[in-house]
């Protein structure tokens, strides 16, 4: 048991800085024009400019793609993705997180385990609007497929969602 002398020095003289900060940055200093979108005014309607501009992003160095915290709705993007990730998948992928910073402000369950990812609401709803956009820039079947898989994704969660989707499975 720790004595409160030993809580005050730290254990073995070391000191745990635990009053951690994450450092949040502007989602406008990174990423411009979002908030004049049809794709993001319809997911946001006459608040589309506020939540734009109050939106802040946490970059972090591991590989990844992007995802919004559950714990106050900010983006949380990986850096190495926005480096070298195809542009188009960045562009729909942040339509994509848009839709769950919504969800988040509406007090949606993000990470409900209920669900399997391909079949959980929010997930779908997320990729139906990246979808509704993908198709508005011209992409193919093919290429909205290509966009959806995803490395932890089997061949039968692909298909499943695809037809949640309605996008034509190509195997």
């Amino acid at each position: 048991m720790i004595t409160n002398e030993q809580a005050k020095q730290g254990i073995n003289g070391v000191t745990i800085r635990r009053n951690i900060r994450v450092s949040l940055r502007r989602f406008t200093d990174y990423f411009q024009g979002f908030e004049k979108l049809d794709a993001v005014r319809s997911i946001f309607g006459d608040k589309t400019e506020k939540v734009i501009a109050n939106l802040k992003v946490e970059f972090h160095t591991r590989r990844g793609y992007m995802g919004v915290s559950d714990e106050d709705g900010h983006l949380i993007v990986s850096a190495p993705y926005i480096r070298d990730g195809d542009e188009r998948d960045i562009y729909l992928d942040i339509i994509h997180e848009l839709t769950h910073v919504r969800q988040h402000m509406e007090g949606k369950e993000l990470f409900d385990h209920r669900f399997e990812y391909v079949e959980r609401p929010t997930e779908v709803e997320a990729f139906s609007n990246a979808v509704a956009e993908g198709r508005r820039l011209g992409m193919t079947d093919k290429e909205l497929l290509e966009y959806l898989r995803m490395e932890r994704m089997t061949d039968e969660d692909l298909r499943r969602l695809a037809s949640a989707l309605q996008v034509k499975f190509q195997a």
